[in-house]
């Protein structure tokens, strides 16, 4: 949060001192007070240019230009809570105030969301042969299908630099230049791309056996055909605080029964559940691994994440679930593709 003091005027000030104060700053705005410091408004340069459209001149008060509804946030906000909001108003900054409605401060956005860089690896699978995509997939791989006028992939890539995560390996299989020529190293998108090719299908776990030596400290792994805004900061705090080797992302899934159970006992009908609702957490494709589970993967055979989790439960050791609530959807059919492409522009 920066300070404010170079960027505050009284609400009696005229144009001219307005002027003179943004010209010195470099937030372009200024915050407009009462004699108590409360928040009137704000004041931007295009305000005080539409004002002298207006025939205002350049010593006439400030009072009639102020924007007075500005959208302010409270010191013990969190950072996604303050992004999601400047996301939501389409703006890049915003002014901190107390419960008193006294201005303390000012977040600007672009530096809550550049994250410190974080050398955790992020483990994208990419190397699936999309089948129930049908032609979508033939000549494409489906992390590259374009959802939002970007690959499905890319979009996963920006979500993790968001959070300061840049180190990121790719496993491929189908189709594998496609993806290497479009990412490279991966320094067009701000991060460090490597490669490693399955030379057979070896599960949603096996190709971990395959960069052993790379994975030194915990990391991410994720399917690379899931859309989601699922916070990452948040996941890798939640799997070093449960001590745990191995974090699910989890999503509730509700299913309902077409028709009426029947409860029987001892041929007796005990109840009549209509339609009932069942509740299940499904696995959401996310994980986040201590480097303790990669002896429990086997050399060069094929693994997948539940007989992973299983191996790690009967070993003792501590597994853990972080259920999500963020958007999610897996492009796993033609309808999710469309749907995706539906409301790209709404979550992203």
């Amino acid at each position: 949060m920066k300070t404010i003091d170079k960027i505050l005027l009284h609400q009696t000030a005229c144009i001219r001192e307005a002027l003179q104060v943004i010209d010195k700053g470099a937030m372009k705005l200024v915050l407009i007070i009462d004699t108590d410091r409360r928040l009137i408004g704000t004041l931007t340069d295009g305000d005080i240019r539409r004002g002298l459209l207006n025939g205002m001149c350049l010593d006439d008060s400030i009072e009639t230009i102020i924007y007075r509804n500005p959208t302010v946030c409270k010191a013990n906000d969190s950072k996604d809570a303050i992004i999601q909001l400047a996301l939501a108003k389409k703006i890049y900054q915003i002014p901190v105030v107390d419960n008193t409605g006294c201005v303390v401060g000012i977040q600007e956005i672009d530096e809550l969301i550049k994250s410190k860089h974080k050398t955790n690896k992020i483990v994208l699978m990419a190397g699936g042969l999309g089948t129930r995509l049908g032609e979508l997939t033939k000549h494409t791989p489906k992390p590259m299908l374009h959802i939002g006028n970007k690959p499905i992939l890319e979009t996963i890539i920006e979500n993790f630099t968001k959070y300061g995560f840049t180190e990121i390996i790719i496993s491929v299989n189908h189709l594998s230049h496609i993806i290497e020529d479009y990412f490279g190293d991966g320094s067009r998108f701000g991060v460090s791309i490597e490669y490693v090719h399955e030379k057979q299908r070896m599960g949603t776990a096996g190709a971990l056996s395959l960069m052993r030596d790379k994975l030194t400290e915990p990391f991410f792994v994720m399917n690379g055909d899931l859309l989601t805004n699922v916070n990452f900061e948040n996941l890798y705090d939640y799997h070093i605080a449960s001590q745990a080797v191995a974090t699910m992302c989890v999503r509730e899934y509700d299913f309902q029964v077409p028709y009426g159970v029947v409860n029987i006992s001892d041929s007796k009908i005990i109840s009549i559940d209509e339609k009932p609702v069942h509740k299940f957490f499904v696995s959401a494709g996310i994980y986040m691994f201590s480097p303790e589970v990669l002896p429990l993967i086997p050399d060069g055979e094929f693994h997948d994440m539940p007989t992973l989790f299983d191996n790690c439960i009967s070993s003792g050791e501590i597994t853990s679930s972080f259920p999500i609530h963020e958007y999610w959807l897996d492009i796993g059919r033609i309808n999710d593709y469309e749907r995706a492409n539906g409301e790209y522009h709404e979550v992203f």
